[in-house]
């Protein structure tokens, strides 16, 4: 199983905006610079993670983005799952197969598709940015900041 590159870069705005110690509002260009993608594309991204409830938009001039929900309530089993829209990793029908009815291939990977959501939710958002990663966004947030600055000078 690989994540879609829309699961990913969802993942990697969820974790930016976990910085909250900020001058400026976090805006969809600041971040679509910071991760090199395309703006249009990261609109969609923020749309999704807007009605999902688990970002929280503000437009006009001084609007940006930020977390809708707190880190450590986000599991990432619910994150993924909801993002992937995965409820089975094979479909026995499409196109259909000889075996169906008489293989337990579907049965078992079902299974562990859902251990693998179960485990992923004992993760929070929070558990993924602590670290490291909290020093790599937080330092993200300073480089653009600093960016915007010399823009302005």
């Amino acid at each position: 199983m690989q994540l879609t590159k829309f699961t990913d870069l969802s993942l990697r705005v969820l974790m930016y905006l976990t910085q909250e110690d900020r001058l400026l509002p976090v805006t969809i260009s600041e971040i679509a610079e910071q991760f090199s993608v395309p703006r249009n594309h990261l609109i969609k991204v923020v749309t999704r993670l807007n009605k999902l409830g688990w970002v929280a938009a503000t437009r006009g001039r001084n609007g940006g983005l930020r977390l809708g929900v707190q880190a450590n309530q986000l599991k990432l089993g619910n994150v993924l799952q909801e993002l992937e829209n995965a409820t089975a990793l094979i479909d026995c029908a499409k196109p259909p197969c000889a075996l169906k009815g008489q293989c337990h291939l579907k049965e078992i990977l079902d299974i562990g598709l859902k251990a693998f959501y179960e485990h992923m939710n004992t993760f929070s958002l929070a558990d993924v940015v602590n670290h490291k990663t909290q020093s790599a966004v937080i330092s993200m947030h300073q480089r653009y900041q600093v960016l915007l600055q010399d823009k302005a000078a």
